[in-house]
């Protein structure tokens, strides 16, 4: 049966993989990264924050700026003095006015706010660190669970293959006692339906592995018409995770360290609200320079420059409480930050426990129904055996076939099932890479 069932797979699918393009879970993962668009978009966030980090964008540094003003006047100049020999009046007289000044101005004390910014700025550029490695976890093990969910189809795939074996060897068996007038029709026909019903599962299968297939394609961002992959792959599953090693690993996850995070940018945002209380001393230095000119009347030229230094001082007295009430608003924020952070710990935690639960009992499941499904195997081939013999009936073998079946099945989904428990407890653990 065996041998029946590689010619089978060999003549029946040989020349199309030949044309496919065969995908690793390696490749799917690295593809996935690099076009991923959630990923794209969290690192232009991390680059958004990475320049934003600086002393300057938080107010630490001085602002220099330069300005000058030229204007050309056509006025009429109407001039009367004590002593009338001196008296003016001229018409469209033509002026100028030329101002220029360089002004650089610093903040010397404002209630450490320089301070609480640029921390709060670096640790908003750590908060978007810690979302790019959680949406790169997220991605490995999307992509993770849809790769191994192609290969569980095409294991169930497989226990169709052997059930149509045994279908067809029934068949053969049937024919040879037709011809030797020792069948009986109903059982032929009743073979046949069978095998017929066992193609058409087959072709629904195959239906299923497709469209799995493009699922997995669309996931890691390539276009099903641009790429027809085949997977030769199996799932195994690690059988040595230990609960305590992912607990200790916890406190590491990226979204925990996120919310962590979070809660650190609100306490420098409560710091930074709290200082707009405060005074707020700043120097002043820079460069004029002053030039009019008049075609007539009393001042034909007036020309001042020279340096200047000076410093400011803006006390806050009262603004209807607004500063206050900012303050306590963003008090509650830090608390509510805080809250959301305990509330993660707690469901990852809770997370864990049932996820490594479900792990240990598949684990526990599998080793029963690998015998199950090996003792399942024998008993086809025995009752195959004695069908030829003529020692049991048709309905003794479809009876053998259906258990062969559902013990195929039963043991690909424990696999799938115990392997989706590994990924999610590697995804809480931070510790899955391509």
């Amino acid at each position: 049966m065996r041998k029946m069932l590689v010619l089978f797979l060999v003549l029946s699918f040989g020349k199309p993989l030949l044309a496919q393009q065969t995908l690793t879970l390696s490749d799917a993962i690295n593809i996935a990264l690099k076009n991923s668009l959630d990923i794209q978009f969290a690192k232009n966030n991390l680059s958004i924050s990475a320049i934003s980090d600086d002393k300057g964008f938080a107010g630490g540094l001085p602002v220099v700026s330069a300005t000058i003003t030229d204007n050309e006047q056509v006025v009429s100049i109407n001039q009367k003095f004590s002593d009338p020999t001196r008296d003016t009046k001229r018409p469209n007289v033509g002026t100028n006015n030329l101002t220029a000044g360089v002004t650089a101005s610093m903040v010397l004390y404002n209630g450490n706010r320089i301070t609480a910014t640029k921390k709060r700025l670096e640790e908003i550029k750590g908060l978007n660190q810690q979302v790019l490695a959680t949406q790169i976890q997220n991605t490995i093990a999307a992509v993770m669970t849809r790769y191994y969910d192609v290969v569980r189809q095409q294991d169930f795939l497989k226990t169709i293959y052997q059930s149509i074996a045994a279908s067809q060897k029934r068949l053969e068996v049937l024919n040879i006692r037709k011809e030797s007038g020792l069948a009986n029709q109903a059982d032929l026909l009743q073979a046949k339906i069978d095998l017929n019903a066992l193609e058409q599962n087959l072709q629904t299968q195959q239906l299923v592995i497709d469209q799995t297939k493009t699922d997995l394609l669309n996931l890691i961002f390539m276009k099903p018409a641009d790429a027809s992959i085949l997977i030769r792959d199996t799932i195994v599953v690690d059988n040595k995770l230990l609960l305590d090693s992912i607990r200790k690993y916890m406190p590491a996850n990226p979204s925990l360290l996120a919310a962590s995070q979070q809660v650190k940018v609100n306490e420098w945002l409560e710091k930074e609200t709290e200082a707009l209380r405060y005074p707020t001393l700043r120097a002043n230095t820079g460069y004029n320079f002053s030039n009019s000119k008049s075609a007539a009347g009393f001042a034909l030229l007036n020309q001042s420059y020279g340096p200047f230094i000076g410093i400011n001082l803006g006390i806050p007295i009262y603004n209807g409480g607004v500063s206050k009430k900012q303050q306590q608003i963003a008090e509650i924020n830090t608390r509510n930050a805080r809250l959301q952070y305990d509330n993660m710990f707690f469901d990852m935690e809770t997370g864990i426990v049932r996820t490594y639960q479900s792990y240990k009992s598949n684990l526990l499941q599998l080793q029963t129904e690998k015998k199950n499904y090996q003792l399942s195997s024998e008993l086809l081939d025995l009752v195959l055996h004695k069908f030829e013999l003529g020692q049991s009936t048709i309905l003794d073998v479809k009876q053998a076939q259906v258990s062969f079946e559902n013990e195929g099945f039963r043991l690909v989904n424990l696999s799938y099932a115990a392997k989706i428990a590994e990924i999610e407890l590697n995804r809480i653990a931070g510790k899955l890479a391509p």
